[in-house]
């Protein structure tokens, strides 16, 4: 829970000048996301977590959605595959990649790289 709040504080701290976190559950990972996406919802606006979610989507191999596969060929990561939940990109306004950060990588920890972008 504790990343879902930093990734609301974000939302809330950059909105105005056009920031915006997107969260796409992943049930490829240990099936840490078993919710149906409805019921995932329900539980983020129980928490107060106040940036879109969409429908589950598969990140990796032969099911992995469309815009998965575009930020995996376009970004750093060194395998070519998300690793672990919580993998996060960074996306400027012109839909380039300009960062891919690991799942042990804090939400505020991308800040500067952020601020570089607004």
């Amino acid at each position: 829970m504790k990343y879902y709040h930093q990734f609301g504080e974000l939302q809330t701290r950059y909105q105005a000048r056009g920031f915006t976190v997107l969260g796409f559950p992943c049930n490829q990972f240990f099936k840490q996301e078993p919710w149906p996406t409805q019921r995932l919802k329900e539980f983020l606006q129980e928490n107060q977590v106040n940036f879109p979610v969409f429908a589950r989507v598969e990140v990796n191999g032969d099911g992995a959605h469309d815009l998965f596969k575009y930020l995996r060929l376009n970004s750093s990561l060194d395998c070519g595959k998300i690793g672990w939940n919580f993998g996060k990109f960074l996306v400027n306004r012109e839909g380039k990649v300009v960062g891919y950060y690991g799942p042990r990588t804090e939400p505020n920890e991308m800040i500067p790289d952020i601020e570089k972008l607004l």
